[in-house]
């Protein structure tokens, strides 16, 4: 039995009776006996789990956790579910990606020592196998300012509000505005921020890579509700919003629909499998740009059944790819 094993059976055992006697625990976990007075040495000063030894009931008990105690016991783990491991590397890729990770590292880092603490050498040296046998691939991540970022977030915490200079890649002109931070969000390996445009009088999106010039002002920013903030960018697809909600129906070759049936587009989407074998992804989307691009990965093997705008959108943008080949 692994060490992190036997600290999860000691707690079990612990938990499930009210005293459990040094003579069960060797019996339970089959180790000698300095190893299993390490193990729980190793759980009341490191992982500060509250087990004291009660000589007049002979063993060992759980005792109830100090409320004051600002390191509440944890056992450590390194089964991770894919959804555990993607956080956990993704979170690391992003500080070491990021020449502008001082801002988060500063909080980041006691968090990143106390896990250490709890882990030890043993547990070091497992994550870093993990890291070394898990790998997350980043597409077309685009760099961001360092300082862009720092005052972005730093606007963000604060609450206050920018003046950006901002250029769009649709037709490359730059425009100059004033905004109030609301959210990061990180997308597709890139950074983009919701905020409200005072020039525009609307929620808007922006890339903060497309941001070219940055000033923090000491105006409080407008304050947007959670739920206009999912009102207007809750509906599209991808990381477009606001519009007219319209309704995509496409339909996959049987071949493509056994990936695509496993897939979420978004998260009202609705699919079914035809008899056929293919399958059947209906989605909303309000701006179909980004929905076009999805599309067109998939070929021939997928089909724009509805509606009718985003059908002709589609099938122009084939002709036109045709016409350069053909």
């Amino acid at each position: 039995m692994e060490r992190t094993e036997r600290f999860y059976k000691i707690n079990e055992l612990l938990r499930a009776k009210k005293v459990v006697s040094f003579a069960t625990l060797l019996a339970e976990l089959g180790v000698s006996r300095s190893t299993l007075k390490r193990d729980l040495k190793y759980l009341c000063d490191r992982l500060h789990n509250p087990i004291v030894h009660r000589r007049d009931l002979g063993g060992y008990q759980l005792a109830a956790p100090d409320p004051a105690n600002k390191h509440p016991h944890e056992l450590p783990g390194l089964w991770f579910s894919p959804t555990e491991i993607h956080a956990l590397l993704t979170m690391q890729q992003l500080l070491a990606g990021l020449d502008a990770g001082a801002v988060l590292a500063t909080h980041i880092a006691p968090l990143m020592e106390r896990l250490n603490a709890l882990l030890g050498p043993e547990g070091n040296l497992e994550a870093t196998e993990l890291r070394q046998r898990v790998r997350i691939i980043r597409l077309a991540q685009r760099s961001v300012r360092p300082r862009h970022f720092e005052q972005v977030a730093t606007a963000l915490a604060q609450r206050k509000r920018l003046h950006i200079a901002y250029t769009a890649r649709g037709n490359g002109s730059t425009t100059e505005r004033d905004i109030s931070p609301q959210r990061l969000v990180h997308y597709r390996d890139n950074w983009y921020l919701d905020a409200w445009c005072h020039q525009r009088q609307d929620l808007r999106n922006f890339a903060l890579d497309a941001i070219t010039r940055l000033e923090p002002l000491n105006e409080p920013a407008r304050e947007i509700s959670a739920a206009q903030l999912s009102t207007t960018f809750g509906p599209g697809y991808g990381i477009f919003s606001g519009g007219k909600v319209r309704w995509a129906r496409l339909r996959f070759s049987p071949e493509r629909a056994r990936w695509v049936a496993q897939e979420q587009w978004h998260a009202e989407q609705t699919g079914q499998h035809l008899s056929d074998g293919s399958y059947l992804l209906r989605l909303p989307y309000t701006d179909h740009r980004e929905l076009i691009m999805d599309i067109l990965k998939h070929g021939t093997h997928c089909e724009v059944l509805g509606p009718p705008s985003l059908r002709q959108v589609v099938g122009d943008e084939v002709k036109k790819m045709g016409e350069k080949y053909f």
